[in-house]
C-alpha cells in the first residue's frame, strides 16, 4: 500500500488511538506523543512505515498534499471526536491537525488522487 492508503487504513481502524478523523471526517487529528510510541515505534512485522522519525512521517505528509491547519477552539460536533479531542487536551500532548481536499472520509473515491508531489531539484 502506498502512504496515503496506509495512512487511511490507520485512521479508519480501531487499532490506533493517537489518530483519527476531525472536522467530521475533512481532517486528520495526530497525537503526536502517543503516535511516535504507538505507530513509529512499531518493529518487525507490526511496523506500519518505513520511518520511525515524527520529522519524517510529516515530510510525507507535505509531500502528499497535506497542509497542516492551526485549530480553532471550535469543538467537534460528534462524540467520539469530542472525546478524543478531550483526551488528547487533558493529557497535555499536542495535536496535530493535516488537511487534504482528497483525503476526506465521506469520499473514498478521491484516495486515488492524493498523488505524491515531485520534489523539486536543487540547482
Amino acid at each position: 500500500l502506498c502512504f496515503p492508503q496506509k495512512l487511511w487504513k490507520m485512521v479508519e481502524s480501531d487499532e490506533f488511538r493517537s489518530i483519527w478523523w476531525s472536522e467530521g471526517g475533512r481532517c486528520v487529528a495526530i497525537n503526536e506523543e502517543l503516535f511516535k510510541e504507538e505507530v513509529l515505534g512499531r518493529e518487525g512485522p507490526l511496523r506500519v512505515f518505513a520511518t520511525q522519525s515524527m520529522k519524517s512521517f510529516l515530510r510525507q505528509l507535505n509531500l502528499y498534499g497535506f497542509t497542516k491547519i492551526q485549530r480553532d477552539f471550535r469543538r467537534s460536533a460528534s462524540l467520539p471526536e469530542f472525546l478524543a479531542e478531550e483526551a488528547a487536551a487533558s493529557a497535555h500532548n499536542q495535536v496535530l491537525y493535516y488537511y487534504n481536499p482528497n483525503f476526506n472520509r465521506e469520499h473514498p473515491h478521491l484516495l486515488e488522487k492524493c498523488k505524491r508531489r515531485a520534489s523539486l531539484k536543487r540547482r
